[in-house]
């Protein structure tokens, strides 16, 4: 390799490939660089502060429930639909104009928003405050993850991408873990609106990092060269709202996975915004114990899980498509049973044990559902298509399960007055067999879809 075209790999984000032997093959991939994995570590801690902001209310509910007074019902509400609405459709509009502008700084923005709002919710005097601080935490976090999936498009190859977003979806557990962990101390050795006040803080502070150290890409860069552009703007002049929303529906692999994916949030938020609250309420569990013990199964479960399904994935993909639907369909079948001893376990450490099984399976599809997105939508639509994706599984996940869980609860509490969220968490598992279904339907239509790919060629 001449020295221009060394310098060449290392502006477009890449370390210099070696000079091959004679007789030996030259890998067809690039190879990102330090900044690519650098960028990468920047973007999975913003998502980590934003899923640790959104894991205090749940983690806290029992403390917000004796102070607020709140029911189940409204629990729900404020961590399911009320959140859901502001996080979900706001990012469309977020996303169309991350799509044509500056992506860094509208998250830098989005991040700074959510964190603010956070804060806000320590110091809500009364459930109607606490409301209006949780849809501006919506509101802001609509604009952390579509750009944030699209900038590591412009980062990593294709054959890199599965990896690369499953070490960003390491955020979450990582947030959910430190979330219980300090949320819980905190909330034990002060009290919970400090919790929401000091992680407020982290937020801000994650914001100015985004602008300092993250320099933005062209977009398209890595992608063949019939996908990819001349320029970042002559590919924003392509991107336009409507058409684009259009190709996402008219995809039937996109609509399915989006579906599959919210049936999985169904159980995965509904059951994951009263966790605490039942291990508290009906298995004996102390908000000391929780901050130990239940971090490091969501931690390590949810990250393993995440962690593995992102390998597993770039293996099988290549060699059938099909793979971002069996993969997660496999994983479900697991867990369903897992779910469900867990659900009855009557004392806490046999609960957690069980736990540790959902805890890892149900989160593998959500590496393939962000892969599989990414992978066909075109460079100049990513991040519209992410927020897409998110809107439709977050709408159904997260604004539905919490809002479903809490009000089953309540519901159940005259007949079960003793478990009556256990009970509610039991009414989850037939969701389980939906999302195996829409998930083995999407394996059908990636399977046509690579027939038809095939046979053009």
């Amino acid at each position: 390799m001449t020295q221009e075209a060394a310098k060449g790999e290392m502006a477009r984000g890449f370390a210099p490939r070696r000079e091959t032997p004679p007789g030996r093959t030259l890998a067809a991939d690039p190879v990102p660089d330090a900044r690519a994995w650098w960028v990468l570590a920047v973007l999975a801690f913003v998502y980590m502060v934003n899923f640790l902001d959104r894991q205090l209310l749940s983690i806290l509910a029992k403390p917000i429930q004796d102070t607020l007074h709140v029911t189940d019902t409204q629990l729900g509400r404020i961590g399911g639909l009320y959140f859901a609405l502001f996080y979900c459709f706001i990012a469309i509009p977020v996303g169309w104009l991350a799509d044509r502008t500056h992506r860094v700084r509208i998250l830098a923005l989005a991040c700074a928003i959510w964190s603010a709002a956070t804060a806000g919710c320590g110091a809500a005097a009364t459930y109607g405050e606490l409301v209006v601080a949780r849809m501006t935490v919506g509101f802001g976090e609509a604009g952390g993850v579509p750009p944030s999936y699209a900038l590591i498009s412009d980062y990593f190859p294709p054959q890199r991408r599965g990896t690369a977003l499953a070490l960003y979806n390491l955020g979450p557990p990582a947030g959910q873990a430190l979330g219980i962990a300090f949320g819980a101390l905190i909330a034990a050795s002060f009290s919970w609106r400090a919790a929401f006040l000091a992680v407020g803080a982290v937020g801000l502070g994650a914001a100015v990092l985004v602008l300092l150290c993250i320099p933005e890409p062209r977009r398209g860069r890595l992608d063949p060269p019939s996908s990819a552009s001349s320029g970042p703007k002559s590919l924003a002049a392509t991107v336009r709202f409507w058409p684009a929303t259009a190709r996402f529906f008219a995809r039937p692999s996109f609509v399915l996975v989006a579906l599959a994916s919210g049936a999985t949030q169904f159980i995965t938020y509904g059951a994951g915004n009263f966790t605490a609250l039942i291990l508290m309420r009906e298995k004996g569990m102390s908000l000391n114990q929780l901050a130990v013990s239940y971090a490091l199964v969501v931690g390590l479960g949810m990250g393993g899980g995440i962690f593995v399904s992102g390998r597993v994935i770039d293996r099988f993909t290549p060699r059938a498509k099909q793979a971002y639907a069996l993969i997660p369909a496999l994983s479900l079948a697991l867990a369903a049973p897992l779910f469900v001893a867990f659900v009855w376990a009557p004392r806490w450490p046999l609960a957690l044990a069980f736990l540790c099984g959902p805890t890892f399976f149900n989160s593998f599809y959500l590496s393939a559902a962000v892969a599989l997105v990414q992978r066909d939508a075109a460079p100049t639509e990513r991040v519209i298509s992410g927020a897409l994706l998110l809107l439709i599984m977050n709408m159904i996940g997260l604004g539905l399960g919490p809002t479903y869980v809490g009000w089953a609860s309540d519901a159940l509490r005259a007949s079960h007055p003793q478990h009556a969220l256990q009970w509610a968490f039991y009414s989850l598992t037939p969701f389980y067999g939906l999302a195996i279904a829409l998930f083995l339907a999407l394996a059908r239509v990636l399977k046509r879809e690579s027939l038809v790919s095939e046979t053009r060629i």
